[in-house]
């Protein structure tokens, strides 16, 4: 858990509630000024306006510049981003024809499939040219095609189970898989920062929800001790069943999570294991095969394992590993299997190709000089951050490093320096984080070379000495050290 340095705290909330103020003191206007003029609601009942989208009209909108940028080319190592303006204080951003090549910190392209590919792009291309870029059909119609039978059969292989489905849709896969798989009387056991997908779900799904804290084994124990005891509210008889829903790699933390002692509690209480593995399949292990490979967990103890193709494998949609009963069930009865489009043909075969090319089933070694250079990067990126002084989250392996921000300030203007400089970065605050962690979020790649990790760091830290972000004492470097070491000596000479 993060611990709040107590000023920073203070001058974070302060910041959020002169914002507040200020923004009730310009909606009270807003009402007087708006009094003489008609209303075109006739009766009906305002949708965007009050409390609901105060947050928007009234923060959002003063830094939606930092959000949202369009982008002119394929989100590689580098990429092309528009520029925009406005001439109404950011309500409204229009683009231009310029263009900035900047150093891409924010895309989730950790094994650089993303950008034109020697194996993958001619055969995406084929794809393309034999099936189009839509099957225009659901999967039960006349959206099956072979190449997604083959998709299926090369990602159970991939990460270990016996079977899966694939969906078009990441999000999707959590949020329609989790209501099919449980209901009344079942229990939904949460990590507290569980990605929305999970949490919408869950909700979905009608099951009692309960969270445990972030990563906590023991708290879990607890919890699931609890709630087996107590059983179901009010007639307190058994759950139908219990699920605990983690992810591999959490995605605004960067952590690992606590994967085998987390599998040994639900073994222990007979409790189902459910891993979303979106942004550590394909990016952790020392074959890609996500967590359960890097921390020595049997692919036989998570009952249902998730994944995405956004990530990794350069490609959209999602997919549920499991096994045969389970994957054949999920075809019967997922709406997203049932009802939604099939996932485009390109883009299963740029999974296929890429899955290949890790395995180095493309006759090359590339697949393992990718998996150990995104490793590389990483934690080379990770130490320097720290040595910097930078609060930085996460553990190692991981390519997620956030860099905490905290005050609503230093968000635009961590966002907007980098941009100046080239850099090109993701700034994340409320909602999608609570109030006072508002963070940068670091996405390294395997594309990016040592020239541009060394670019990257040192506008960060030219940026954070600005906007002051280094929380913590920066470590000297070698040549401080050695000068400090030699300093006594020659002070002794002198007084000799």
């Amino acid at each position: 858990m993060i611990t709040i340095p107590y000023l920073t705290a203070l001058t974070t909330y302060f910041s959020y509630g002169l914002l507040f103020a200020f923004g009730q003191f310009r909606d009270f206007f807003r009402k007087i000024f708006d009094w003489w003029h008609a209303s075109n609601l006739e009766g009906y009942a305002p949708i965007c306006l009050g409390l609901e989208d105060f947050y928007t009209r009234r923060l959002y909108l003063r830094i939606q510049d930092c959000f949202g940028r369009p982008i002119a080319s394929a989100p590689d190592g580098w990429f092309d981003v528009v520029e925009r303006y406005s001439n109404d204080n950011n309500k409204t951003l229009k683009r231009t024809d310029k263009i900035s090549r900047c150093l891409n910190l924010g895309s989730y392209n950790y094994l650089g499939f993303t950008a034109a590919d020697e194996y993958c792009t001619p055969r995406v291309i084929d794809s393309l040219c034999r099936f189009s870029a839509s099957t225009c059909s659901t999967r039960v119609e006349g959206g099956t095609t072979t190449l997604h039978k083959e998709l299926e059969e090369c990602v159970a292989n991939f990460v270990g189970k016996p079977a899966a489905v694939v969906f078009g849709m990441g999000y999707v896969t959590n949020s329609a898989i989790l209501p099919v798989i449980i209901g009344k009387g079942g229990l939904i056991i949460s990590d507290s920062l569980n990605h929305n997908s999970i949490v919408n779900g869950a909700r979905g799904s009608g099951a009692t929800i309960r969270v445990f804290q972030h990563n906590t084994p023991s708290h879990l124990e607890k919890v699931l001790r609890e709630q087996i005891a107590d059983g179901q509210p009010r007639t307190h008889r058994p759950w139908k069943k219990i699920i605990v829903v983690v992810e591999g790699i959490y995605s605004m933390e960067g952590e690992l999570c606590k994967l085998p002692e987390i599998v040994a509690i639900c073994k222990k209480y007979k409790a189902y294991v459910y891993l979303d593995e979106a942004h550590s399949i394909g990016a952790v292990g020392k074959t890609g095969r996500g967590v359960c490979e890097l921390l020595g967990v049997d692919t036989a103890d998570v009952d249902i394992m998730m994944g995405t193709f956004t990530k990794s494998f350069g490609s959209c949609g999602g997919y549920i590993a499991g096994s045969k009963e389970l994957i054949q069930y999920l075809k019967y009865t997922c709406p997203a299997h049932l009802y939604a489009t099939s996932i485009s043909p390109p883009a299963a075969q740029q999974i296929i190709s890429s899955i290949k090319v890790i395995l180095g089933e493309d006759g090359s070694s590339r697949g393992a000089q990718k998996l150990a250079r995104i490793r590389e990067n990483s934690n080379f990126f990770r130490s320097e951050l720290q040595k910097m002084g930078f609060e930085v989250l996460g553990d190692n392996d991981s390519p997620v490093m956030p860099i905490m921000l905290y005050n609503p300030a230093k968000i635009p203007a961590f966002s907007r320096e980098c941009l100046k400089q080239n850099v090109a970065v993701v700034t994340v605050a409320f909602p999608a984080t609570p109030l006072l962690l508002a963070r940068a979020r670091i996405c390294i790649s395997a594309s990016h070379t040592k020239e541009d990790l060394l670019k990257a760091l040192e506008v960060i830290s030219q940026v954070g000495d600005m906007v002051g972000i280094k929380y913590f004492p920066a470590e000297p470097n070698k040549q401080q050290q050695d000068q400090q070491q030699q300093q006594p000596g020659k002070d002794t000479i002198k007084l000799d």
